[in-house]
C-alpha cells in the first residue's frame, strides 16, 4: 500500500502595486500560489520575482517566506495528500526546474492570455500559477479539463482535493520557521529516498 504525504499550496496576498492591480482585475485576493514541500515552509517553490520589491525580474523561485516583503503579507494555507510516487515526481520536477533556472522566465505574456482566456505558451516561462499546475499535472494529481496556462489561483483554491490548514497574516502561521533550509537538504532527502 502507498501511504500518502501532504504537500501545501501557499497562496498570499503581498499587498504591493502589482497584487492590488490583479486583485481588483479578478475580484478576489490572495493572487500569488506557491508549492511548499513542508508545512514549516522552508520549500517553498514558485514563478515570481526574483528581487521582491523589483517586479519586473522574474522566474523560478525558492521562496524565503520569512522575509519581511513577505510575511506582512495575508495567505491561505492549504494541504494536498499524494502517494509517494507523486511526491517522488513532484521533487524531480521542481529539482529539474531548479538546476536550469537560468533557462527560465516570467510568463507576463501568459497573464495577458489568460485576461483575454487564450492560451499564450512560452518556452521556459511560467506564471505562478501556471507553473503551481504544471507540477501538479506532470505528477498525476492535478488533471483539469483547464491547461496549466489558464488557470488562475482562484481555480486551485476552489480544488476539493485541497483542506485548509491557516488563513490570516503569514507572521502568525504558527508552523512558520525562521531559519531556511538550502537546496541542497532538498536533494539529500531526494536521493536518500531513492
Amino acid at each position: 500500500m502507498n501511504k500518502s504525504r501532504p504537500i501545501y499550496l501557499l497562496f498570499l496576498s503581498t499587498g504591493t502595486l502589482l497584487s492590488k492591480t490583479i486583485d481588483l482585475y479578478t475580484g478576489t485576493s490572495l493572487n500569488h500560489v506557491s508549492i511548499a514541500l513542508d508545512p514549516e515552509l522552508s520549500q517553498v517553490y514558485s514563478f515570481g520575482r526574483k528581487r521582491p520589491y523589483n517586479p519586473f525580474i522574474g522566474g523560478f523561485v525558492k521562496e524565503s517566506v520569512t522575509l519581511p516583503f513577505f510575511t506582512r503579507s495575508n495567505c491561505a494555507i492549504y494541504q494536498l495528500d499524494i502517494s509517494e510516487d507523486e511526491y517522488q515526481q513532484l521533487v524531480a520536477q521542481i529539482l529539474l526546474i531548479e538546476s536550469t533556472k537560468h533557462l527560465y522566465r516570467y510568463n507576463f505574456l501568459g497573464l495577458f492570455g489568460v485576461a483575454i482566456n487564450k492560451e499564450l505558451k512560452r518556452e521556459h516561462a511560467y506564471f505562478c500559477s501556471q507553473f503551481v499546475a504544471t507540477m501538479l499535472q506532470r505528477c498525476g494529481v492535478y488533471n483539469q479539463a483547464k491547461s496549466p496556462g489558464l488557470i488562475r489561483p482562484q481555480d486551485l483554491r476552489d480544488w476539493h482535493l485541497l483542506d485548509l490548514v491557516y488563513e490570516g497574516p503569514l507572521k502568525d502561521y504558527p508552523a512558520l520557521v525562521s531559519t531556511e533550509e538550502t537546496s541542497e537538504t532538498l536533494r539529500q532527502s531526494f536521493f536518500r529516498l531513492n
